[in-house]
């Protein structure tokens, strides 16, 4: 299976990477953005990525590590937490940040990792291994206006009372187990009528995994954090997925341009042309924003 990242050519032509800078990979994901970065600063040229997901590291780990010994480096953790680790390899600052959002085509094809409703697996969906919080703790073991409140606020879902509902009279007869057995409930607890564009289900696995994995939260602090290690005239650029991520994105950076700290290089999203949608599904729906640093 090949990944392809998305917006790869727009988001690397915006950062301009130069031999001898330092830059931020803070989702690596299937690496595809690490190593344009890494062609493009040749020879001197330095990408530090971060991912909390392990098969992610070992890929890492077995193509660019290997390749580029001296100019990569790959960090096992959250990119909230990017100021402490870069503070820890006595580095003050970055050139340039990449940081696209979402899940990975690794993940989404693997039903063991229990992120896609079209491929049945474990209730899982944990980017992070480690963590405690699992998809299957949620529909198992929250109450319904805890499902309610994710499903309505993480995905915007009109139907969301009635999914949480269906949910918590199901595993009350027996425990959810299976990303089909959860899919199965929302198709049967909406009306199909309203999704023809979509999956039914596709909204409710999205609120929950975006709550099993913290990701809002993280994204806000992550953002942060990426402005204040970006040195002047350092670059950030971000590929967001949904609306709730664009919004964060879009709100923070305006903040900062008008504290006076950041100017940005596009005053509306930039999305992939039909050429890249059409040879990468994902791209369909795609944001990016960019900005750089005055201050």
């Amino acid at each position: 299976m090949l990944h392809k990242s998305v917006l790869l050519k727009k988001s690397i032509d915006m950062i301009q990477p130069e031999s001898g800078k330092v830059y931020l990979d803070l989702t690596f994901g299937g690496g595809g953005h690490s190593l344009e970065i890494l062609k493009r600063s040749d020879p001197d040229g330095v990408v530090i990525a971060f991912d909390k997901d392990e098969d992610a590291i070992a890929r890492a780990n077995g193509s660019l590590k290997k390749d580029y010994p001296d100019r990569f480096f790959i960090v096992k953790s959250d990119y909230s937490q990017c100021v402490n680790v870069l503070r820890d390899m006595k580095i003050d600052g970055v050139d340039g940040v990449i940081m696209d959002l979402g899940i990975s085509s690794f993940q989404v094809e693997d039903e063991k990792r229990g992120f896609s409703f079209l491929k049945d697996g474990p209730l899982d969906m944990r980017m992070d291994r480690d963590n405690p919080l699992s998809a299957y703790e949620i529909v198992n073991r929250w109450k319904e206006d805890e499902i309610y409140t994710i499903i309505k606020s993480y995905a915007e879902e009109r139907f969301a009372r009635r999914i949480a509902k269906s949910i918590v009279t199901h595993r009350a007869k027996k425990a959810i187990k299976t990303t089909k057995e959860l899919a199965d409930i929302v198709i049967d607890a909406v009306p199909s009528h309203f999704y023809k564009k979509i999956h039914p289900a596709t909204k409710t696995f999205q609120a929950i995994r975006i709550a099993v994995n913290s990701e809002l939260e993280n994204l806000e602090k992550g953002l942060k954090s990426a402005i204040e290690l970006l040195k002047k005239d350092g670059k950030i650029c971000v590929i967001s997925f949904h609306s709730l991520e664009d919004r964060i994105v879009k709100h923070t950076f305006r903040f900062y341009k008008d504290k006076g700290f950041l100017m940005l290089l596009n005053k509306k999203p930039i999305y992939a042309d039909e050429d890249e949608i059409s040879e990468n599904i994902r791209a369909r729906s795609a944001k990016m924003r960019c900005a750089v640093k005055l201050n």
